[in-house]
């Protein structure tokens, strides 16, 4: 969590506290913490982080929502807008016998995904209740902030300077960060074809599909014939059990997934361009970038957000890249 919040303020100039006073809470392990702007000295947002499994009341995962948004409408009196609040929650194994809770990367993955929607939310400078923060950004988008901060736990520097043993503070051996390299990397090809299918599909379902041409199982087998090495066979059902397009409120927004993964690399790449060694070049972006994309929330089209951070339209290169799915250039 220190590494997480260091992270914060060196990127986005604001300072990350536990809060002068203390709210009600729901759980005696639930964490309040109050973000202040460094420029102006004033607190900007509030936020609770809930860590730990508690099965009797929880449910499983992990998730960041509002408890109350930024509005002017709402200002108390003799102030001149409401501050945001977010919670963060979720299910980590709690201390035991006296030992800390101890994290695995993927559990520091979700933490820091979280934390991007926790920022987006937190750190908009829109004052009307509709479109501030993380309110009706559309989903092209919406992952982007949260898939930007997943980028940093593969820079060797941040990662290595949380990723320690809790006794001895002896850092995580160089072979270990390089299998999590590659394990980033693995299979990669597969699970991006594997998401092209899906939104393909369910793009398809919503736009042209016509029942009196053909059924539902024969159109994703076509669409297989372009983003899988062997066809499916004939049983196969997945569309049975896709719960997102059907049931989970993504018709026709499958495909928000990859596009938000194009979206956050090339906003990393941002950073990669200026060296992330650079602390003032790093600064300065970290800046444009809460400036804009963090900033601007539902309030302006996601592409010219987009386009005031990068100056340009999206490059699908950096996810590539990243994926390790670009051709070497070496002989």
């Amino acid at each position: 969590l220190d590494g997480l919040i260091g992270l914060i303020e060196r990127l986005f100039d604001v300072k990350v506290e536990k809060a002068p006073f203390k709210p009600s809470m729901w759980d005696d392990s639930v964490m309040f913490y109050q973000v202040t702007n460094k420029a102006t000295g004033k607190p900007q947002a509030y936020f609770y982080l809930d860590p730990f499994t508690r099965p009797a009341e929880k449910r499983g995962g992990a998730w960041m929502n509002v408890v109350v948004g930024r509005s002017s409408l709402f200002a108390p009196e003799g102030e001149t807008v409401r501050l945001p609040v977010a919670h963060m929650v979720l299910n980590q194994a709690p201390p035991v016998d006296g030992k800390p809770s101890l994290m695995k990367f993927r559990e520091v993955e979700t933490l820091f995904h979280e934390m991007g929607h926790a920022l987006q939310h937190m750190l908009t400078t829109q004052s009307e209740g509709m479109v501030a923060g993380i309110e009706n950004v559309e989903w092209d988008a919406v992952e982007q902030p949260s898939q930007f901060m997943e980028n940093w736990l593969y820079d060797e520097p941040t990662l290595m300077a949380m990723a320690k043993h809790y006794e001895t503070e002896e850092p995580l051996p160089q072979e270990e960060f390089e299998k999590i390299k590659a394990a980033r990397t693995f299979r990669a090809g597969s699970a991006m074809a594997r998401q092209l299918h899906f939104a393909t599909t369910d793009l398809l379902l919503h736009s042209e599909f016509d029942e009196t041409k053909e059924t539902p199982y024969e159109l994703d087998r076509r669409v297989a014939e372009t983003t899988e090495a062997l066809p499916p066979a004939e049983f196969d059902r997945f569309l049975n059990a896709f719960s997102h397009i059907f049931a989970g409120g993504y018709s026709a927004g499958y495909y928000s997934y990859k596009w938000a993964e194009v979206l956050s690399a090339d906003c990393f790449a941002a950073f990669e361009e200026v060296g992330l060694e650079n602390e003032d070049k790093v600064r300065e972006t970290g800046i444009r970038f809460r400036d804009t994309v963090l900033a601007l929330g539902g309030g302006k089209d996601p592409m010219e957000v987009f386009k005031a951070f990068r100056g340009r339209k999206p490059s699908t290169e950096p996810l590539l890249r990243h994926s390790g799915l670009l051709a070497s250039t070496t002989p």
